[in-house]
């Protein structure tokens, strides 16, 4: 199910307090890529990606590329940081408090 408008846009407000935690390097969304930023989103949901200056393929496609391959959304492409948001039903979210907190 597609996310809806003012679903994307509060990820992308809570996405200003959430530091670069995945970092892709020039090799792009290569299996150790997919599989850092797969676990990361298992556990955080709201993961913000680092990518390479070197890589080849311009910022928003590498992004559709990671979310393609991690079954994510892509919240937002700013500069060479992308932000991705995949929800796991098996997170006990404390008190209201998402996990990326």
């Amino acid at each position: 199910m597609a996310m809806t408008g003012k679903e994307r846009a509060a990820l992308r407000g809570e996405a200003n307090r959430v530091s670069a935690t995945v970092h892709v390097g020039h090799q792009g969304a290569n299996d150790s890529a997919v599989k850092s930023l797969d676990d990361v989103l298992r556990t955080h949901e709201l993961v913000k990606v680092a990518l390479s200056k070197n890589v080849e393929v311009n910022p928003k496609e590498l992004a559709r590329q990671l979310a393609t391959a991690t079954r994510s959304e892509v919240i937002q492409v700013i500069g060479r940081t992308a932000t991705f948001y995949r929800h796991n039903p098996e997170i006990k979210h404390k008190h209201g408090v998402p996990p990326w907190r």
